[in-house]
């Protein structure tokens, strides 16, 4: 048994059998628990403690916190000084107010336990924090201000709330006005701010690319590769030796090409189909990173502590170092490089996989295509194209209609597509932003997509039927309370959605498909998208809800995600092996436990890196259009006001107090702003017309106003707005990069536009609720 099964059986037991807490070894003998069960059994009381799923007491028996009259969880804190305790996800607990004074120390992001106090009629229940779990900011970015023998460091996260006192001992050649990284040393008492250290200095206020180098350090992302990882890159070999291909199978022959963007270097994928009668053999060479980067090599520990390449909007921090990720594991044109194989013989009516085969191979890329390519040959029937490309033209073609059988069985077992819009932020030479233009979606992105999700589906099928310890990629069925309201809103529409727990996802694909065409449909999308759950890494497979799919893992992208390399290393293993002994499956199982939490983790913090700096390049651009109109639709209602989503697909906040015809209500269950006199509503999906009135680029605000406001007006509520945006910043900043996140959610999964990914926004007395995304 894994570590994981066993944590559910302890809480299982705990919340269904155990009538008060226990000691350890009334629940060891409670369970009954076998030899290998009872060796793992104080790591999964160790990892429970760590996450706040129970709590040990001073006469060291465990306990669930909610049973105790206590919540866990992670602490979200406001810029105005009071935070939530979000309780964790399948507690049943309501998230918990904390006010200022109840803090005890703890900061932003924090994992704590805290004790319920009071609970009042229609209100979020309060409570106190007494433990801190987890610190969640060793390292803080901010502004260095030095007040004679001391300075603080205020932080650019105003959810922090307090600065970080620095010793004038630990300046360390800080001046006045400059960004730095502070490390805490001491953390904070009560009402006593944190004591830190200033540990590097990025440079001054307004320098050049300041704010992006700030994110990154704000999100722990590594910049530069420590010496000896560079030391071990140089020595890997750029050919590759005869011996190791006469133990491949040999593809070189076969017309394989990859499909990418314009831009990509890091090329790990490359595809290739042939017609077998009324068949279709389709193969999918993944880059056998495996073979160049062995186990607990210093590249190796590299990769396993960034978890993924980060794709920000001016540059890409990757995995590997260049010499592998663009180099010997590229599958460039042309040359001939290592790769794992999973072919398979699909069946041209249904799409059922009927054979397969996981092999290691050598191919040679016969064309290094574009998604723009392959667009002209299949959609616009270009000519030139077609004649520049005419050894794979009919290949292509025949990659089309499997794409679309392919498709077809995914969404015919339940899978939910969420087409909604995306963008990219174009920057000049000096990475200034000149322009937001949609992404473009064709049959080109969706010919790649459906071969990954087929290439990924087939190796967690097969490494879950040879019952070896693995690392899945799951999406836990949705909450049966957020099913329930999306059931109400589309009621209003007349669908009917059966919420209940455990639903299928055919049930939500049925329901979503009713709004399809309609007006509604994008609001419709918006709502049910913040309504599902995060996918994560994880050993015991759940299944996939957002793909309707048993088995599901993550194999494609070994040069930019650990849990595809460690997955190719699997395979390696079972491929020399074959069976593997209960003692090494266990052993095994724990250490693959914590590759899918921490690849999990660093997931997140990648996403939150991303998107801070699209929302960056977002408010520059926009400084330029103060003052302008913008079509827009209403994505998202608060009680504080409604966000917007220009034509542009940029997002900016209308606030509630600029509304000057009427007094509003925030009417939570229409997702809409109705006005106490007049009735006059803004929903969610309503379309608009606003006009910018002003950016705070450090900020990432946009401010907006409805279209035809007078001077007047609009001077007063800037004045108002610039004071209450000290309070609303995070709120206002976090949404902003809302429709950028969407498209890795459920069903997106096989989409390889680069870590996009966030969170939902249900407002509870003026404060964003639990954000939950990607799947």
């Amino acid at each position: 048994m894994t570590v994981q099964l066993l944590k559910d059986k302890i809480k299982n037991y705990m919340e269904q059998k155990s009538y008060s807490p226990l000691n350890a070894e009334d629940l060891i003998a409670s369970l009954e628990l076998n030899g290998v069960e009872l060796k793992a059994f104080w790591q999964a009381m160790k990892d429970l403690e760590d996450a706040g799923a129970i709590v040990k007491t001073r006469f060291q028996t465990y306990g669930l916190p909610q049973k105790m009259g206590l919540v866990s969880g992670r602490l979200q804190m406001t810029a105005k000084g009071f935070g939530f305790v979000l309780a964790e996800k399948d507690s049943g607990e309501k998230d918990l107010f904390i006010p200022p004074s109840d803090l005890n120390g703890a900061m932003h992001n924090d994992l704590v336990i805290a004790r319920v106090a009071a609970v009042k009629n229609g209100e979020h229940p309060e409570g106190k924090i007494i433990r801190i779990i987890e610190h969640a900011n060793a390292k803080v970015v901010g502004t260095f201000v030095p007040s004679g023998e001391y300075a603080f460091v205020v932080p650019d996260d105003k959810r922090l709330g307090c600065d970080i006192y620095i010793p004038m001992r630990e300046f360390n050649g800080a001046k006045a006005k400059q960004k730095v990284v502070a490390e805490i040393t001491v953390w904070p008492v009560d009402r006593r701010n944190a004591e830190g250290k200033v540990v590097e200095i990025l440079g001054s206020i307004g320098d050049v690319g300041l704010e992006i180098i700030s994110i990154i350090k704000q999100n722990d992302l590594p910049l530069k590769f420590p010496p000896n990882v560079l030391a071990a890159a140089k020595k890997v070999p750029t050919t590759i030796k005869q011996a190791e291909i006469a133990q491949r199978q040999d593809r070189r022959d076969r017309t394989i090409i990859t499909v990418d963007g314009e831009d990509a270097k890091d090329l790990d994928d490359a595809v290739y189909v042939e017609k077998q009668g009324k068949d279709y053999l389709l193969g999918v060479y993944i880059a056998d990173v495996s073979y160049y980067v062995k186990e607990n090599s210093a590249i190796d520990k590299e990769a396993n502590e960034r978890g993924t390449s980060v794709y920000l909007v001016d540059r890409v921090l990757p995995m590997l170092p260049e010499t592998l990720s663009n180099g010997i594991c590229s599958l460039n044109e042309g040359v001939d490089r290592l790769t794992m194989a999973c072919e398979m013989l699909i069946d041209g009516k249904s799409g059922k996989i009927k054979a397969y085969q996981i092999f290691p191979s050598i191919i040679n890329s016969h064309h290094r295509m574009t998604y723009t390519a392959i667009r002209q040959m299949l959609v616009d029937k270009d000519e030139e194209t077609i004649a520049k490309y005419r050894d794979i033209y009919p290949m292509v073609q025949q990659m089309e209609k499997l794409c679309l059988i392919l498709k077809k069985k995914r969404m015919d077992r339940g899978s939910i597509d969420f087409d909604l819009p995306e963008q990219k932020v174009v920057l000049d030479a000096q990475k200034k932003p000149i322009a937001i233009i949609p992404r473009v979606r064709s049959i080109a992105e969706a010919i790649i997509e459906e071969f990954m999700l087929a290439a990924n589906e087939t190796v967690a099928t097969h490494m879950s039927k040879a019952k070896w310890p693995f690392i899945y990629r799951v999406h836990a069925y949705p909450d049966l309370s957020k099913m329930e309201s999306l059931a109400k809103l589309l009621a209003t529409f007349g669908v009917v959605l059966r919420a209940q727990e455990n639903m299928e996802p055919m049930v939500l694909q049925e329901a979503l498909a009713k709004m399809k065409d309609k007006p509604e449909e994008k609001l419709i999308s918006t709502v049910a998208l913040r309504s599902l759950k995060q996918a994560v890494y994880q050993t015991d497979n759940i299944g996939h809800f957002g793909l309707a799919a048993e088995f599901y893992t993550h194999f494609t992208s070994p040069i930019r995600r650990y849990p595809d390399l460690i997955v190719h290393r699997l395979l390696r293993k079972w491929l020399q092996e074959h069976t593997i002994s209960a003692v090494a499956s266990d052993e095994l199982g724990l250490k693959l436990e914590t590759i899918a939490t921490h690849s999990s983790m660093k997931e997140r913090a990648a996403a939150e890196a991303e998107r801070a700096t699209v929302e960056l390049k977002e408010a520059e651009y926009m400084a330029g259009f103060i003052g302008q109109e913008f079509a827009g639709t209403i994505s998202g209602v608060t009680s504080f006001g409604i966000f917007v989503t220009m034509e542009n697909g940029v997002d900016g906040l209308v606030h509630i107090s600029s509304l000057t015809d009427d007094y509003y209500d925030f009417a939570e269950d229409k997702y809409a702003l109705v006005g106490f006199n007049l009735h006059k509503t803004y929903r969610l999906g309503d379309e608009i017309k606003v006009e910018v009135l002003q950016v705070n680029i450090p900020e990432h605000q946009i401010d907006l106003v409805l279209a035809g406001e007078n001077p007047e007006t609009k001077q007063y509520l800037k004045t108002q707005l610039q004071e209450k945006n000290n309070v609303l910043g995070s709120k206002t900043k976090s949404h902003g990069a809302y429709f950028s996140s969407l498209k890795s959610h459920a069903g997106m999964e096989g989409k390889r536009h680069r870590g996009k990914d966030k969170k939902t926004n249900k407002k509870v007395k003026g404060r964003k609720k639990r954000e939950r995304t990607k799947y």
